[in-house]
């Protein structure tokens, strides 16, 4: 009988995160090394668009920690940056890693479904998915709260902040969407002192990743307690100065006045007062995120459910299953009348436009990072022209 090797032991901790992913530029800001640490000594720093992980302890400057030095390895446990993050969240989740063709990650179905309620069909953004979808799984014991995003104070600012949803009142309050970024885990240690055992995390692919990631290195009780993963299609955010050097400097259009924003190929911004305005995306480049310019996943390909607002039906969500629970969820929200579903077949240039969108974002990865999160089809071989010479 061959023996097997033994997994070699986890040593890695928070000077190999540092050096490999904070200042690297492979952190997203996702704030998953943060939730994980068990001693409280990483904090978050939100200020001026960093949105990164930074050791709160001077003994050994920046990239030091002595708990590491110890043998705490948490923080690189659950960073879904961390060297082969791809290949062992895939194998976990779905039992292999991805083939070629599956740019866009794996899945069960695709379909665009609409929540059926129209209150909340016409205050969510797109089909209303993912309110609709969040309320269900409260009401019938799915989870006891949510992870999500609101505006911070009254709303004006659109400044993105984590929070916990535990009613309906709540998940509808945080409808919609916004282009600036939260770091949705970081809504945990609220969820878990409200006495949640039961947590749905909805963010984006680099959030969605966080818990499978913890999962599978084993990063520590927070894992055990998500419970959901729905993930947005996302191919980046956007500085909070994108309002006043873009937005109100050269539009002027204050950000106190907007009521609701959306990307529909241009940046859609509805006014208070009834008006319209779009603004060309390339004009919007310049303040794109730090986090979001190398990461690979456009399609949140970690979730049990991803979900996006892309193709030619602006009041349906394309919705991807991932997983054996988001089918399940799925198809009993379908079957009691909670959703409206039809084919994702219905909307062809929807799929289509979700893996070019894919393929662009995987194209972002560092050559000099490990290799999976690379994975591009090879181009469709040219037919060969027939004919004599």
């Amino acid at each position: 009988m061959t023996e097997v090797a033994d997994k070699p032991r986890w040593t890695a901790h928070w000077a190999q995160l540092f050096d490999e992913v904070v200042t690297s530029g492979l952190c997203t800001g996702c704030s998953g090394c943060v939730v994980a640490c068990p001693f409280d000594v990483l904090g978050y720093n939100e200020a001026d668009g960093i949105y990164k992980p930074f050791h709160l302890e001077d003994e050994g400057g920046p990239g030091g920690c002595g708990h590491g030095d110890r043998g705490c390895t948490s923080c690189t446990r659950a960073c879904p940056r961390f060297r082969t993050w791809e290949t062992e969240i895939d194998t976990h989740l779905f039992g292999r890693t991805r083939a070629p063709s599956e740019v866009d990650g794996i899945s069960k179905d695709i379909i665009l479904a609409r929540a059926s309620d129209d209150y909340v069909h016409q205050l969510g953004q797109d089909g209303g998915l993912v309110s609709a979808l969040l309320v269900w799984c409260l009401e019938h014991g799915y989870i006891d709260a949510a992870l999500v995003s609101y505006l911070e104070g009254d709303g004006t600012s659109w400044k993105a902040v984590p929070g916990v949803a535990t009613t309906r009142e709540q998940v509808l309050a945080a409808a919609g969407s916004r282009y600036t970024y939260s770091a949705t885990p970081m809504a945990y240690g609220e969820a878990v002192a409200g006495g949640a055992e039961k947590l749905a995390l909805v963010g984006m692919g680099c959030h969605s990743s966080v818990p499978p990631m913890m999962t599978v290195r084993k990063a520590g009780k927070p894992a055990r307690r998500f419970t959901l993963n729905v993930g947005l299609l996302c191919s980046k955010t956007f500085d909070d100065a994108i309002f006043p050097d873009l937005f109100e400097a050269k539009y002027g259009l204050r950000k106190q006045e907007m009521v609701k924003m959306n990307i529909k190929g241009v940046f859609q911004i509805w006014m208070r007062n009834g008006d319209y305005h779009e603004i060309p995306l390339k004009e919007c480049h310049a303040w794109t995120r730090e986090g979001c310019k190398s990461c690979p996943d456009f399609a949140a390909e970690h979730a049990d459910i991803s979900t996006g607002g892309i193709g030619a039906f602006a009041d349906w969500t394309l919705t991807i299953v991932r997983t054996d629970l988001g089918r399940e969820i799925i198809v009993k929200m379908l079957e009691d009348g909670s959703l409206i579903g039809r084919p994702g077949d219905d909307d062809p240039g929807a799929i289509a436009l979700l893996r070019k969108l894919s393929i662009k974002s995987r194209k972002r990865w560092p050559a000099t990072a490990v290799d999976p999160p690379r994975l591009i089809p090879s181009p469709a071989p040219q037919p060969v022209a027939s004919g004599t010479a």
